[in-house]
């Protein structure tokens, strides 16, 4: 599938906000129809920038308008927007999420307002600064000292946690619970209890989430789903795709194929996944 002609700005240097990461998308002449968001092991936000509406829909028809929050492992997202669009995705590790947004997991599996978890004032007035800002650098550094500002007053995950989420992400999802329970010094039920109240997944739930996103970026820069099942860590093909179809509602083909995967390249071209 041909790359989107989308205009896409990242910052020019790594900010010092851990668990933060920003891309700027726009384009005077396409429009966004239906667009699938495939999920992705952070929360997402997404500030609308532009002239023209543009909406986020989960598969529950909730529904999110210029300041959307998308949590982790939602149902079936898409955007949609007019010719003329611009917007702000702003991409938060679960550790982040739970500081700067106070829910666990972004909130988990929901596309809503921010207006419901920051106020209608302090969103809307964030926006507004980001809209007025020349530059997409300024508009990067808008966004990081406000997301600052609001982790330093957040709630902090336990160490325990953060250590078993860097743990699941380094090795892509294949980590056992068992084992993470020992090098955390926890027991299994603890560390269940405490990284679902944090994170808003189960550790099994957020392995497959970290294993899914590993298997579709693979998917998307070319390798047949037998050798992306055998290196990501399933049992086989019909595994594969029996995760893709529950996080996607798709096949590994169509997953491959969208154009949300066609530019993380370059939009998060040091994610790792």
């Amino acid at each position: 599938m041909p790359r989107p002609s989308w205009d896409i700005a990242v910052p020019a240097r790594p900010g010092r906000l851990a668990g933060l990461r920003m891309a700027g998308f726009s384009d005077r002449a396409t429009e966004l129809r239906n667009l699938q968001l495939i999920p992705h092991p952070s929360v997402t936000l997404v500030f609308n920038l532009g002239g023209t509406p543009v909406s986020v829909e989960d598969g529950a028809g909730r529904r999110g308008c210029e300041r959307t929050v998308v949590g982790l492992a939602p149902d079936t997202v898409r955007a949609m927007g007019e010719r003329g669009f611009a917007c702000l995705q702003v991409r938060l590790s679960p550790m982040l999420a739970h500081a700067v947004l106070g829910a666990p997991g972004g909130p988990y599996g929901e596309a809503v307002d921010l207006d419901a978890l920051w106020g209608r004032a302090s969103a809307e007035r964030l926006q507004e600064r980001l809209r007025a800002a020349g530059t997409w650098p300024e508009r990067f550094a808008i966004a990081e000292r406000a997301l600052t500002l609001r982790a330093q007053d957040g709630p902090v995950a336990d160490p325990e946690v953060a250590y078993a989420w860097r743990l699941l992400a380094a090795h892509h999802g294949r980590v056992r619970v068992d084992r993470l329970a020992a090098e955390t010094g926890w027991s299994r039920k603890r560390l269940w209890s405490r990284f679902r109240d944090q994170v808003g997944l189960t550790p099994q739930h957020a392995a497959r989430l970290i294993r899914f996103d590993h298997a579709a970026h693979r998917l998307a820069a070319g390798a047949p789903p037998a050798r992306v099942a055998a290196e990501s860590g399933y049992a086989d093909q019909s595994h594969l795709h029996r995760d893709v179809r529950a996080f996607t509602g798709a096949t590994p083909s169509a997953v491959a194929g969208t154009p949300f995967l066609a530019v993380d390249d370059v939009a998060w071209a040091s994610d790792g996944s």
